[in-house]
């Protein structure tokens, strides 16, 4: 594969790269200094204010949820959430091994055992029917739960991860989860802008977590969000987020054993104003991305990833992917690119070759190992 004919596609889409081209960077301008600003002068910049309730309900509206929790960064959105819909120790979670480790290490913290699941090859989402294949020959259901019968453990909950803001297939997904009597809670952090069937990712379950730390489509520096649609849920959550501190004049006095996880009101203030510039970033991110596919069409050997069929990605994080796995030839376009001022990256290593995971239960992952040869990102930032 000619390398410097991948460079000079990149190129006609992005520029000359005389400079160096980060990978994906924030996207700022005088209205989050003015709400910044506007913040400080409130003396409200800790986790109270006006401002975290103002992001809360923004995030709420544009994504259909009913509401949204606002925590200190994703990794904690999702510990949170997991904890909410009733993972409890020692329970097993089925999560993609084709991830960022925060989606293994949020079920650690709630001391639960990450359950790797294998991706799918067009879009490396989890891989529903692969999935449903597994827990028949693993599972066993009595009482209502599902258990492994090779560790005795309890499998309660699947946290699907929208790798690069694709939406994964959630309709088949749903049906393994409705069959086996399961939770499900969607690491939806790269998706913010991302529908499935016109449905926005991260509310098709008990709950969902966004992320908004610096590299996200929009970011307040660090930050994350729980999305829910039960009233209830999203109290109990927002209740475990602020140390489960019992609402009083004067007393402290905790009832549950809660978390210090609530946004700053600082950042929820630049969350606000990234809001109101989001629909525009993600225009240019989807135009971006339009024009990355025709640059790419007809090269022999890869193609530029594009989204689902019936869903719309915020294609948070652009990919080109080889026809077959190559370690080789992958990291020779990393080289060829890196060294001419362009950032690529491969994709996360999948988190059962870690070595604190290395021992999890996990179902065949040979899609999983095989597509990480293949992927290699791109330069997606907003505007470029």
């Amino acid at each position: 594969m000619d390398n410097i004919l991948i460079i000079d596609r990149i190129k006609s889409v992005i520029g000359s790269c005389d400079q160096f081209t980060p990978l994906h960077i924030p996207i700022f301008d005088d209205r989050e200094v003015e709400l910044l600003s506007e913040c400080v002068e409130s003396n409200f910049v800790s986790s109270v204010g006006a401002f975290c309730d103002r992001f809360e309900t923004a995030l709420a509206e544009y994504t259909g949820a009913k509401r949204a929790v606002l925590c200190v960064n994703g990794t904690s959105a999702l510990h949170l959430a997991l904890r909410v819909a009733g993972v409890e120790s020692n329970d097993e979670v089925l999560i993609p091994s084709l991830s960022f480790v925060a989606t293994a290490n949020a079920v650690r913290y709630a001391g639960a055992i990450p359950h790797f699941v294998d991706c799918e090859r067009d879009h490396f989402g989890m891989d529903p029917l692969k999935l449903r294949e597994h827990l028949q020959t693993i599972g066993e259901s009595r009482d209502g739960l599902l258990y492994n019968r090779e560790t005795g453990r309890v499998i309660r909950c699947v946290v699907p991860m929208h790798a690069f803001g694709h939406p994964v297939l959630l309709k088949e997904l749903t049906s393994v989860v409705n069959e086996y009597s399961l939770k499900l809670v969607e690491d939806a952090a790269e998706s913010l802008g991302s529908f499935y069937e016109g449905k926005h990712t991260g509310t098709f379950g008990e709950c969902g977590i966004l992320s908004f730390n610096g590299n996200k489509v929009m970011t307040t520096g660090g930050g994350g969000a729980i999305l829910f649609n039960d009233e209830q849920l999203a109290d109990h959550a927002k209740y475990l987020s602020t140390t489960a501190k019992r609402p009083h004049k004067w007393e402290f006095y905790h009832d549950e054993m809660g978390y210090n996880y609530r946004m700053p009101a600082l950042n929820a203030a630049m969350g606000c104003a990234q809001m109101e510039k989001l629909p525009k970033m993600l225009e240019q991110k989807r135009a971006l991305a339009s024009r990355y596919e025709q640059a790419f069409a007809g090269l022999d050997g890869l193609r530029f990833l594009t989204e689902p069929s019936n869903c719309q990605s915020n294609y948070w994080l652009n990919a080109i992917v080889l026809d077959e796995p190559n370690l080789e030839q992958r990291d020779a376009i990393l080289e060829a690119t890196n060294s001419q001022n362009i950032m690529t990256r491969p994709v996360w290593t999948p988190l059962h070759l870690l070595p604190m995971y290395a021992d999890c239960p996990r179902m065949d992952l040979s899609a999983t190992e095989e597509v990480a040869q293949r992927i290699i990102n791109i330069p997606s930032t907003a505007g470029l």
